[in-house]
């Protein structure tokens, strides 16, 4: 997106899916973030408005592809109803410390593989060969602090929409903005 906040079509945007969670719930995780994380050299605890579910991370694509993935977006989410989500542990890879959830009733997981099925069909994402796991990533660190820290606890989390974001990388970190949201059970918002 230009600064106008127009699209050329040309313009490649770094995109991806996911499911924004709820203000509190966010604002809880990176309350607990902040407290673990605190004083740790070299982590970067990420700030509630970044926290999501993601279901499809697709890189970098033409603008000329946001309609496709628009729609992608609202057939798959049709009808879906909302996922209930609860912490269940922290995890850490290399460069990311993680809450994962557990996806009560499946709905979430449902969500992943009808938008993954319809992104494949595109030709524009290819499902990695793990098994998708619902996670938020709530730090990014230079060097893994191999924590054992309890999980929040946030109570149930249900979030009510799912996303299309632009990701801007800059110096500071990246800036998600998104490109459009759809209510979980169809509507567009």
């Amino acid at each position: 997106m230009n600064s106008a906040g127009t699209v050329e079509r040309s313009e490649k945007l770094r995109l991806f899916f996911g499911i924004p969670l709820p203000g509190e719930a966010a604002d809880a995780l990176a309350r607990w973030a902040a407290e673990t994380f605190d004083e740790l050299p070299g982590v970067r605890v990420l700030p509630s408005g970044h926290l999501h579910v993601t279901l499809a991370f697709l890189g970098s694509r033409p603008a000329s592809e946001l309609p496709l993935l628009r729609e992608a977006l609202r057939d798959a989410a049709g009808g879906m109803a909302r996922p209930v989500l609860e912490p269940l542990r922290y995890r850490e890879t290399e460069r990311v410390g993680m809450i994962v959830l557990a996806d009560e009733d499946g709905r979430a997981g449902q969500l992943q593989a009808r938008l993954s099925q319809r992104l494949e069909r595109l030709g524009v994402y290819r499902p990695e060969r793990r098994a998708w796991l619902a996670h938020v990533t709530v730090a990014r660190f230079s060097r893994q602090p191999r924590l054992a820290a309890p999980p929040p606890e946030t109570g149930p989390i249900s979030p009510s929409d799912a996303a299309l974001y632009h990701s801007l990388l800059r110096p500071s970190g990246a800036q998600y903005d998104i490109v459009e949201a759809v209510a979980l059970g169809g509507s567009t918002s």
